[in-house]
């Protein structure tokens, strides 16, 4: 996977904006003003995901390609490195759990203004 095809999937997913908010280099992916994924654009290694708790700890378990988040809570995020094992296809799976957690978590107003179709 390469920076462009994960940033055209991420912005595929309803509502999505990017910016960089921290520095340069750190591109953030957010829906309804959250942020879902966070990565290093100059390095592209890995990307930090939100994750369900329970999920988090038993992915770690699993993977060695999955830590605890770095810079981010580690009860709640989780970083991924790319290029160590893990198929595209599940990396997309991790973002697409990312991006559902916190949709959910919006207000229901703010859900009210993005369109899932």
């Amino acid at each position: 996977m390469d920076i462009g095809f994960f940033r055209e999937y991420c912005l595929s997913k309803a509502g999505t904006s990017e910016e960089t908010p921290f520095d340069a280099n750190t591109l953030c992916f957010k829906v309804g003003g959250k942020i879902f994924a966070i990565i290093d654009i100059e390095l592209f290694e890995s990307v930090n995901l939100k994750c369900e708790p329970e999920y988090a700890v038993e992915l770690r378990e699993q993977y060695s390609a999955i830590v605890p988040g770095f810079h981010m809570n580690k009860k709640h995020w989780n970083t991924v490195t790319f290029n160590k094992g893990l198929s595209d296809r599940f990396v997309l799976e991790l973002v697409d759990h990312s991006y559902n957690l916190v949709f959910q978590s919006l207000p229901k107003k703010v859900k009210g203004t993005i369109s899932l179709s």
